[in-house]
């Protein structure tokens, strides 16, 4: 696609906001031609066009005041100058019209436009259209869902709708570029897409737990079809929960990547630390944000250390109590009420809520691999450039070192640098000793001199 092609559709669609804005101002204003109507200014048909934008316009079928809304966030980025008209003074007060809204920021030159600037478009002549302004920032409509525009958030004490309207920068750059580009990781999208070069054959777990992770396999490939085909639409409700909780290192994060591989979706996982707040309702936007968004899009959702958010209720003795367990009321609604695939993945399964576990479809211990699965994560960990001297008996130091498949990938990680180093690529059993030390001492254990000697 011409990028010269995408633009231009862009500017056909400011050139319309441009004329609905001096209209509503003549209108508003009692200027020339005031007796005119903005809703006659039809603006451009896109049914035939092939362009980014046009795509989106078409697919989400915007109607008139969804693309005014779109059309005025787009302007700052595309034409600034056609907001500039919003500058007039009020003479009789000799300052700016407080119904154009809008702001000025010390990065920006011009005008930025706010929920009120959009309210006075549509509905400054009349109010009763006042609700069509709303739809435009409710959940429902495919510009909040699809997280295109956003409404700034104002205090306590200010009107919502001065709030800064603004359209998500990656959004901008697909309409102009025809490049979609990654969600980012941010206070405003606190997830982060996850991969893995690695394949099942790479990952090491006990019989039992890979029975478990193929059933949800299973429902990755055929549930679709078990929903809609079989009917079971009309019995369970949409979408599938589980559990994955054990130590870490025990392929917890990998086993997900994995499921998102050979099931052709992507996987984001949850950062937990950008979501809770302490403010009230900032969680449970931050979530939403998520959720909105997902929900379109047959993403895996990881959500790593889980119980730091989804911990067991408590009484609620003060308001903390309450902002904890109105936060994990929501959590929970919204994993029941997501239609895809939620992962939820804990170090402690005790310290779940039962509200949460007894809607999960299933709950898979990641346990402590046995000797033979530490046996086999040794020889995979050095089957490539790095191997280890002949002389190292790989079974002894599996039955002698409890560890994680993690820890292994670490000890490879430590040995490897020693070896080049020495510009070699062979490591040595002390160097090996010395790997597994440094991974026993993160949890603050330590090698036994009988275990260190006899091997």
């Amino acid at each position: 696609m011409d990028s010269n092609t995408a633009i231009q559709t862009l500017q056909s669609e400011i050139t319309w906001l441009t004329h609905v804005i001096n209209q509503m101002i003549a209108s508003y204003l009692e200027h020339e031609g005031h007796e005119k109507n903005w809703h006659d200014i039809l603006p451009p048909d896109l049914s035939s066009e092939a362009t980014p934008y046009a795509n989106k316009v078409n697919e989400w079928q915007l109607n008139v005041y969804e693309r005014l809304a779109l059309a005025l966030a787009m302007a700052p980025h595309i034409q600034p100058e056609e907001l500039d008209i919003f500058f007039g003074k009020n003479l009789r007060y000799d300052r700016g019209f407080t119904e154009f809204g809008g702001v000025v920021n010390d990065s920006h030159n011009g005008f930025l436009p706010t929920g009120q600037t959009l309210n006075f478009l549509i509905a400054a002549n009349d109010p009763a259209l006042k609700s069509e302004v709303l739809k435009v920032f409710q959940k429902e409509c495919m510009l909040i869902k699809e997280q295109v525009l956003d409404l700034g958030n104002t205090e306590d004490f200010i009107p919502n709708l001065n709030g800064v309207l603004s359209i998500n920068n990656r959004w901008v750059h697909y309409f102009t570029t025809g490049e979609e580009l990654l969600q980012e990781h941010s206070s405003s999208f606190p997830a982060q897409k996850i991969t893995t070069n690695l394949e099942w054959d790479d990952i090491v777990l006990d019989e039992k737990v890979m029975g478990e992770v193929l059933e949800l396999n299973t429902w990755l490939n055929h549930g679709d079809t078990l929903m809609n085909d079989w009917g079971l639409l009309k019995k369970i409700k949409p979408g599938y929960r589980t559990l994955f909780y054990g130590p870490s290192g025990t392929g917890k994060t990998l086993t997900a990547t994995l499921l998102g591989k050979t099931s052709g979706r992507d996987v984001y996982k949850i950062d937990l630390s950008m979501i809770v707040s302490k403010y009230i309702g900032e969680t449970e936007k931050n979530l939403s944000r998520i959720f909105d968004i997902a929900e379109h899009k047959n993403w895996i959702l990881f959500f790593d250390e889980a119980d730091a958010l989804y911990g067991k209720r408590t009484a609620a003795n003060n308001s903390n109590d309450r902002h904890a367990n109105q936060q994990t009321a929501y959590l929970l609604q919204r994993i029941e009420d997501f239609p895809g695939i939620v992962i939820l993945a804990s170090n402690l399964r005790g310290n779940m809520d039962e509200a949460f576990t007894r809607r999960f479809q299933s709950m898979i211990r990641f346990k402590i691999p046995a000797v033979e699965e530490r046996f086999k994560l040794w020889q995979k960990a050095f089957s490539g450039k790095c191997t280890l001297d002949k002389n190292i008996d790989l079974w002894e130091i599996a039955e002698a070192y409890e560890i994680t498949g993690g820890s292994i990938i670490n000890v490879l990680r430590y040995c490897a640098m020693f070896a080049i180093e020495r510009n070699d690529t062979v490591v040595t059993k002390e160097e090996l000793i010395e790997g597994i030390r440094k991974e026993f001492g993160k949890e603050n254990k330590t090698l036994s001199m009988s275990k260190t000697h006899s091997n």
